[in-house]
């Protein structure tokens, strides 16, 4: 999720979205974490669920009755597991589309609530346009023929976005309980966020969106304005639901209690998970994580800051990009409803977060393992899942044996 790429102890490194072992196989188990506290989430392991995709970036799963699971891959399709194989085939191509290498590609898909009676999904990408880099929100509609086959011609755009620099595009989009969409923007790219995007609430980067996609549609746009978002009558951008984020790369709505959860990568040092809420200002640049940024800094205005619920550093025992992941609401893994299950790109750790009787978040190690993380998945029944990037695989998360 970063531009520049640091060398990690014992990986192999290449330049793309992600820091991946090309030069083997990554091995699905990996050194038993320590004890948990008592009164802690359980430990986790892994079970081999698919595999043979390419670059898998994201999982997703319509609650329209057929137990789907749909896989993003980087370059521009989307495949169907179907009775947990892949359905031959790609459900979508788009990848005459699409720009895709580094942190660019298809990145984010998201289902219409209605999805089952209307056909209707939601697509995140970068593309070329005369040479500027764009992020593109598009809508498509699934085949009236075939349940498994998009119709590739039937796109609508909704919303582009040019990107002043290839990478900290987000990428996340999904529909909340109140039935609108919600897009998940970084700050533009290079480092340091150099055009002040992240507390500049008259542009879309840094942000999380939130529009409707039923008409009736905003005068001039392809969406509608929530009469509810922060400025809707003025005074920001009117897509614009919360800011000071750098580069929220998967977020989730609890489907408990609705609240919305996002991983936020780092800078230099910190990595952090917030629970995303109406016109909060996550403070990026003036902080990272709980931290002043640059670290130089010893005093910085935190007024009006919302902080995060928990943080990690770039230290051997923590990571080096946070990947945002799910409160578990499934039933297969006695003692962890209600923890946030989230993790980090290559360190090889996945931690649970869950709140103490005082409300404060408690953060324990759950599980370690070899693989490069680009995404957490959650099917119908709540039940957690693993994407492995480097080896082009799906892992399920269970009980540690």
């Amino acid at each position: 999720m970063r531009l520049a790429l640091r060398t990690f102890p014992g990986l192999c490194l290449f330049l793309g979205m992600l820091v991946m072992c090309a030069c083997g196989a990554s091995v699905t188990g990996g050194g038993p974490a320590p004890p948990p506290p008592p009164g802690s989430p359980p430990q986790l392991g892994l079970s081999s669920f698919v595999s043979g995709l390419t670059s898998p970036v994201g999982f997703e799963a319509p609650s329209d009755g057929t137990n789907r699971i749909f896989i993003i891959e980087q370059a521009g399709i989307i495949r169907i597991i179907q009775n947990a194989s892949l359905v031959p085939g790609p459900f979508l191509n788009v990848v005459s589309r699409v720009t895709s290498g580094g942190e660019t590609g298809l990145l984010g898909l998201a289902f219409h609530p209605s999805f089952s009676t209307n056909r209707k999904f939601f697509v995140n990408y970068t593309r070329q346009s005369s040479g500027q880099l764009q992020t593109v929100i598009s809508e498509f509609l699934v085949s009236t023929t075939n349940a498994n086959q998009a119709d590739a011609t039937s796109e609508r755009l909704l919303l582009v976005v040019n990107q002043p620099f290839s990478n900290h595009n987000g990428g996340q989009l999904a529909f909340g309980p109140d039935g609108f969409l919600y897009i998940a923007l970084g700050d533009g790219g290079s480092g340091g966020d150099p055009l002040g995007n992240g507390q500049n609430t008259n542009v879309l980067l840094g942000k999380i969106l939130r529009i409707g996609v039923d008409p009736p549609f905003a005068a001039g746009k392809q969406y509608a304005i929530p009469s509810d978002n922060p400025f809707a009558a003025g005074g920001g951008a009117q897509e614009v639901w919360a800011y000071g984020l750098r580069n929220p790369w998967r977020f989730s709505f609890d489907r408990t209690t609705g609240r919305l959860f996002a991983g936020d990568v780092g800078q230099n040092n910190w990595e952090e998970a917030n629970i995303i809420t109406n016109d909060g200002n996550f403070g990026w640049k003036i902080m990272e994580g709980n931290h002043c940024f640059p670290s130089s800094v010893n005093n910085c205005n935190m007024a009006g800051l919302a902080l995060p619920i928990t943080e990690y550093d770039h230290s051997a025992a923590g990571g080096t990009s946070i990947i945002g992941g799910f409160v578990y609401r499934g039933s297969a893994i006695a003692g962890l409803a209600g923890t946030y299950v989230f993790g980090d790109l290559s360190s090889g750790r996945i931690w649970g977060a869950k709140q103490d009787a005082a409300g404060n978040w408690q953060r324990t190690l759950l599980l370690t393992h070899n693989l490069i993380v680009s995404s957490f998945g959650q099917d119908t029944g709540g039940e957690l899942y693993l994407v492995d990037y480097g080896n082009g695989a799906i892992l399920r998360l269970i009980a540690a044996p």
